[in-house]
C-alpha cells in the first residue's frame, strides 16, 4: 500500500515520495482554463495548502510530478511561469508593525530567487515591484497564490479594536497592488477560512471569482465516496481487518464519522484530515476537531447565549456568507465558514435566490462540539462527560429515579445564574440542551393529533416519551402527578405503541427538580 500523506503539504514532496494522492487535477484544469482570479473558502486542515501546492508546481512545468493524472496529457508544460506564493500562516502577525517587517523579509528571499534586488521601503510597494520585476526578468506573467489570506484577522478577532483596524488597513493595501499590477499577472488564487467583507480585498480585486458554494469545485477539497473505495482500498481492508468488521460495516462506520460535508447540497467529501488518521490508527477518534479546539467559537456562543443553531438545523441565505463582517459577528455563517455546520440542502426562495439548511456535518463534529459546549457552561471535564452520559443512559434504562433526579440536581447547580430562568419554557430547552450535549439522539416539540410532546429519543431499543413542568410555587410531586396526568390524557405515547415504550415526567420548582420513570 501506498503512504498516507498525513501532514504532507507539498504536492512535490507527496509524488516524489510515493504517498497517496487524490487526483483533483480535473477541477484545476477546468479552473485555470476558465478564468484568472479565484476565491475559494474551506475549514482548517481540509486540503487547502496542497491545492495550493499543486498549482504552484503545474505552473512552473513540473510534468513529470503529474504524470498518471487527468491534467497530464492537457497542460501545455512547455509554458513556465513565475510563481509568488504567500502563506499567512508563515508570516508573523501579531501586529500591523509585526507584518510589515516579516512580509517584507519574506518579499526580499522571494525576490532573491529572481536575482532581483527590492529597492522600496514598504511592504506593498516591494510587493508591486517584485510582481513588475519578475515579469521583466522571465517574460512570462506571474502567478500570486495566497493561502490563508485571512489568518490575521481571524487570530485579532479578540484584540483591541485599534490592533484589528491596524491589521485590515495593512491587508487592504496589500491586496490592493493585484488590482494595480493586473497586467503584469497570469493567474491568481487565494483561500481562506472566511470571506470579510470589510478587508477590501474583494473590492480591490477584479472581481473575484468565489467558487465556495459553485456546485462545479464542491469536492475539490476533502475525499468523495468513489475516491474514497478506490484509492484507500487497501487502507479500508486492513481497517476493516483490525476492527473485526465487514468492508461494508466498516465503509458505513467511516461514513457517519467523517462524511457529510457539502458545499452544495449534493456533493458529499470526506474531512482529509480525519479520514487520514483514522486509518493511520485504525481506530474512530475526533481528529479533526481535536487538531484546533474553537475557543473563540465557544467564547462568542456564550456570550451570545444562542445555541439554536447547534440544536437544530439552521437556514442560511448566500448573502449571510458573502457579507462577513468581523465587526459584527454572526453566528451561523462562521459555524459554516468554519466547518462546524454544513450544507445539507440547498433550495430556493419565491425570488429563486438559494437558500442553504445547515446542519453538523457527522458524528465527529456534533459530539465534540456539544462536548465543548457542555464542558464551557458547566464544571465539568473531558473526563466527566463521558461517565455523565453513560450514567444517565443507564438510570434511564434502570428506572432509576433517585439516581436521575441527583444528575439533573447536578446539571442545574452547574448552570451559571445568568443563565436562570423563571419559565417552562426555559427548563425545557436547558433540559433539551443537556440531554443532546450529552449524546443523547433527542427530538423536542413532537407535534401529535392530541397536543405536542416536550421530547423523544430512543435508548437501547426503548423509545423514551418526556414530559417537563415548571411551577415555582407548587410541590415537585404535585407538578410530577400532573405531567403524567397529561401524558396519559393526550395519549402521547400512542404513535410509538410497536416498540417498548417508557414515560419520563420531570418537574422543576426552581433548581429543585424531581422525576418519575414509568414503563408503558
Amino acid at each position: 500500500m501506498k503512504k498516507l500523506p498525513i501532514g504532507i503539504q507539498s504536492f512535490s514532496a507527496l509524488r516524489k515520495n510515493d504517498y497517496l494522492y487524490v487526483d483533483k487535477t480535473g477541477m484545476i484544469y477546468r479552473m485555470i482554463m476558465s478564468g484568472r482570479i479565484y476565491f475559494l473558502s474551506r475549514p482548517r486542515r481540509f486540503g487547502k495548502s496542497l491545492l495550493i501546492s499543486t498549482l504552484e508546481e503545474v505552473f512552473k512545468g513540473k510534468k513529470e510530478l503529474f504524470e498518471g493524472l487527468y491534467i497530464y496529457d492537457k497542460w501545455d508544460w512547455t509554458q513556465r511561469y513565475p510563481v509568488i506564493a504567500i502563506d499567512w500562516t508563515r508570516i508573523k502577525h501579531s501586529s500591523a508593525e509585526e507584518m510589515e517587517k516579516d512580509m517584507s523579509i519574506f518579499l526580499k528571499s522571494r525576490a532573491n530567487v529572481y536575482g532581483i534586488q527590492l529597492l522600496t521601503e514598504y511592504a506593498s510597494s516591494m510587493f508591486m515591484e517584485l510582481i513588475e520585476n519578475v515579469y521583466q526578468k522571465t517574460g512570462q506573467p506571474a502567478v500570486v497564490l495566497i493561502d490563508e489570506y485571512d489568518v490575521p484577522i481571524l487570530d485579532a478577532i479578540n484584540k483591541s479594536k485599534e490592533t484589528l483596524d491596524a491589521i485590515r488597513d495593512f491587508l487592504r493595501d496589500f491586496y490592493r497592488v493585484l488590482k494595480a499590477s493586473d497586467k503584469y499577472l497570469k493567474f491568481i488564487f487565494l483561500t481562506g477560512v472566511s470571506k470579510f467583507a470589510k478587508v477590501s480585498i474583494f473590492s480591490v480585486l477584479n472581481s473575484p471569482n468565489d467558487i465556495t458554494l459553485d456546485e462545479k469545485y464542491a469536492t475539490i477539497c476533502g475525499y468523495t465516496q468513489p475516491e474514497l473505495e478506490s484509492t484507500f482500498a487497501g487502507h479500508i481492508q486492513a481497517a476493516a481487518d483490525y476492527q473485526n468488521m465487514t468492508r461494508n460495516e466498516l465503509l458505513a462506520a467511516i461514513k457517519n464519522w467523517y462524511d457529510g460535508y457539502s458545499w452544495d447540497g449534493k456533493s458529499w467529501v470526506y474531512n482529509p484530515h480525519s479520514t487520514l488518521y483514522f486509518f493511520d490508527k485504525q481506530l474512530f477518534d475526533n481528529y479533526w476537531f481535536s487538531s484546533g479546539t474553537p475557543t473563540f467559537l465557544i467564547e462568542l456562543i456564550k456570550k451570545r447565549n444562542d445555541l439554536t443553531p447547534l440544536l437544530s438545523p439552521a437556514t442560511m441565505v448566500s448573502s449571510a456568507y458573502n457579507s462577513w463582517d468581523p465587526d459584527m459577528i454572526r453566528e451561523t455563517p462562521l459555524l459554516f465558514q468554519t466547518g462546524y455546520l454544513t450544507v445539507k440542502e440547498m433550495t430556493f426562495d419565491s425570488d429563486k435566490v438559494p437558500l442553504y439548511r445547515l446542519d453538523f456535518p457527522n458524528k465527529e463534529v456534533a459530539v465534540s462540539m456539544k462536548e465543548q459546549l457542555l464542558i464551557a457552561y458547566t464544571a465539568y471535564s473531558f473526563d466527566d462527560v463521558p461517565v455523565l452520559r453513560s450514567t444517565m443512559q443507564q438510570q434511564i434504562l434502570l428506572n432509576d429515579t433517585a439516581g436521575l433526579e441527583n444528575s439533573i440536581r447536578k446539571m442545574l447547580a452547574d448552570v451559571p445564574y445568568q443563565l436562570d430562568g423563571k419559565s417552562e419554557a426555559y427548563y425545557h430547552s436547558i433540559f433539551l440542551l443537556w440531554m443532546s450535549l450529552l449524546g443523547f439522539n433527542i427530538q423536542g416539540e413532537i407535534s401529535t393529533n392530541r397536543g405536542r410532546i416536550d421530547a423523544v429519543w430512543e435508548q437501547a431499543g426503548e423509545v423514551v416519551v418526556a414530559e417537563l413542568k415548571y411551577n415555582a410555587k407548587k410541590k415537585p410531586e404535585t407538578l410530577l402527578n400532573e405531567t403524567f396526568a397529561q401524558i396519559r390524557n393526550r395519549r402521547y405515547y400512542e404513535k410509538y405503541l410497536n416498540r417498548k415504550v417508557k414515560l419520563l415526567g420531570i418537574a422543576f420548582t426552581g433548581k429543585e427538580v424531581a422525576c418519575k420513570i414509568e414503563k408503558l
